[in-house]
């Protein structure tokens, strides 16, 4: 566990790997909240792979801001608790381990960081309260048929007519946002420039007359992602974050703050415990599957590559202390870190072996009493296998990140 250079300017290299005193109060502080205040239902829907409701993470969101934990990285004068990056490191990890579901990210880990440091502060005291409180709930609108990772050639159009914005297009992809009352969206305001310098970032409640949010049922039989049409849609000129035509410069904002966090080191460090455990049970030629020569050094590889993700995310992050963005490291941690989950869920594929192929879709609920059609792990497993692949592809591609990394960083 790599350390805050920033908070402990004094601390010499051979003391990084180390926790100070301080930071192991705070994780005994975490693991008593959590040990006390997450629902043993929730925990297990999470620690089983199940899938978790609206109401779920609802319930899960008013215990940590009631806690005042919810957004650990805003400024405290928004509400925000403000934690270094090892306390944030620390959060992650134990969460992950006591099955604590991740936080829905578009309203408090995307779309406020970019109200906070480009927003009017009319904009500020509406909205970020409201995701404090989880009055509202978020979705994001970047992608477009057509329009994925090459997210500037979007199309969905934006036209001021007084003091409204005519909006026109769609938008797919777009996760959870059959609960969502809010959604931030890139759109067009100007087709006679170059395309990343005519797009602007819009507010736009979903209420509003003429969106219509269509299910899109993913390979796992799961309603998680929507496709979202604008038909003449009236947004109010003051939904308008920053500047007109400079919305991409926000986009860039956020999508660092989305790709740092896709890594997810802490729910890999979850799921890989789960996979050594299940490789313990596996029988292969009468003796447990982690004994297998070949299957043990794929386990031994992806933790290795782990381990070292670890200490580059927490590089990154402390990089960005003092108020910074993190650049095209964090499209190498996207990259790496989204591999390393994607092998992970293919190990744990592999160990349940034939189990993995029937399921059905009840399964996935964490009180469903019917008959499992094979072992009662490998519903969960199947899916998520399934649903993982896309960890390579949303949030801009891995082929786009490495793009990135070999243009602004290596000079390619």
């Amino acid at each position: 566990d790599h350390r805050d250079l920033h908070s402990f300017p004094t601390r010499r290299s051979s003391d990084l790997l180390n926790y100070t005193a301080e930071e192991l109060a705070f994780r005994d502080e975490v693991r008593a909240f959590l040990d006390e205040k997450l629902p043993a239902d929730i925990a297990a829907k999470v620690k089983g792979f199940r899938r978790l409701s609206k109401q779920d993470h609802q319930r899960w969101q008013k215990i940590l801001s009631e806690k005042g934990w919810y957004a650990t990285h805003w400024p405290e004068v928004y509400g925000g608790v403000n934690w270094g990056p090892v306390q944030k490191h620390i959060w992650d990890e134990e969460s992950a381990r006591y099955g604590a579901p991740r936080s829905v990210p578009f309203g408090v880990n995307m779309v406020a960081p970019v109200i906070i440091k480009f927003g009017t502060e009319e904009q500020k005291q509406r909205y970020l309260p409201r995701i404090l409180s989880g009055e509202d709930w978020w979705c994001q609108g970047y992608s477009e048929p057509g329009a994925g990772s090459d997210l500037a050639s979007l199309k969905t159009r934006a036209v001021r007519e007084g003091d409204h914005y005519i909006v026109n297009g769609q938008k797919t992809w777009t996760t959870l946002g059959q609960h969502a009352n809010m959604i931030f969206c890139l759109v067009r305001t100007n087709t006679e420039v170059k395309a990343q310098e005519g797009i602007s970032f819009l507010l736009i409640d979903m209420n509003t007359p003429g969106i219509t949010v269509r299910p899109i049922i993913t390979l796992d039989g799961e309603h998680e992602v929507n496709e979202v049409f604008f038909e003449d849609v009236k947004v109010p000129v003051e939904n308008l974050v920053g500047e007109e035509d400079k919305g991409w410069t926000y986009a860039k904002y956020l999508l660092t703050y989305e790709r740092t966090g896709l890594a997810g080191i802490g729910i890999s460090k979850a799921a890989l415990q789960h996979l050594k455990e299940l490789a313990s049970r596996r029988l292969k030629n009468g003796r447990p599957l982690i004994e297998d020569a070949s299957f043990s050094q794929r386990i031994a590889q992806v933790e290795i590559d782990l381990m070292a993700a670890t200490i580059s995310n927490l590089r990154i992050i402390a990089s960005v202390e003092g108020g910074g963005v993190p650049g095209a490291e964090s499209s190498m941690l996207k990259v790496r870190g989204t591999e390393i989950r994607q092998a992970i869920n293919d190990l744990a594929r592999r160990a349940i072996g034939p189990y993995a192929i029937p399921f059905v879709e009840e399964e996935l609920d964490l009180d469903y009493d019917g008959d499992f059609l094979s072992d009662e792990n490998a519903a969960p497993l199947s899916a998520q296998y399934f649903n993982n692949r896309k960890l390579s592809i949303f949030g801009g591609s891995n082929e786009i990140q490495k793009n990135i990394v070999s243009k602004m960083i290596l000079g390619l």
